[in-house]
C-alpha cells in the first residue's frame, strides 16, 4: 500500500469513528521522519484510545501493522508509526498545547474532504 492509500484509508477509519479536526500534513520534503502526519483529536481519553484501537485493528485487517505505538497508557496523545505515515491522535487540550500544525506549517495541509475526494 502506498503512503497516499494509507493516508486515505486511515482518514476514512478515523472519520467513521467521529475523530475531530482531521487533517493530514505532507512533510516528505521537510523531514526524513515520514511522508505524512495525520492529526486528529478525540474529546476524551477513552475516545482517543478507541480511535487508536480502531486504526490499528482495521489496518491490521489489511495486513498493515504499526512499526511502533507510543502514548497509549496516558490517552492524551497516541502515536501510531507506520513508517511513511505517522498518526497522531490527541486529546483536544493536548493538541492545542503542542500545535503540530503550527510546527509543520511549511508542509502541505490536506483536510478530510480533500483526502476523501469530497471536494
Amino acid at each position: 500500500m502506498t503512503a497516499n492509500e494509507l493516508v486515505k484509508n486511515t482518514v476514512k477509519i478515523l472519520d467513521s469513528k467521529k475523530a475531530e479536526d482531521l487533517v493530514a500534513i505532507r512533510v516528505k520534503d521537510l523531514t526524513i521522519l515520514a511522508e505524512y502526519f495525520i492529526i486528529a483529536n478525540g474529546t476524551s481519553s477513552t475516545q482517543v484510545k478507541m480511535l487508536a484501537d480502531e486504526v490499528e485493528y482495521q489496518l491490521g485487517e489489511m495486513g498493515i501493522k504499526p512499526h511502533k505505538v507510543e502514548g497509549y497508557q496516558s490517552g492524551n496523545w497516541i502515536v501510531l508509526d507506520y513508517i511513511d505515515v505517522v498518526v497522531h491522535i490527541f486529546l483536544t487540550e493536548t493538541r492545542e498545547f503542542y500545535s503540530l500544525e503550527r510546527l509543520w506549517a511549511d508542509g502541505d495541509v490536506l483536510n478530510k474532504e480533500t483526502i476523501l475526494g469530497e471536494n
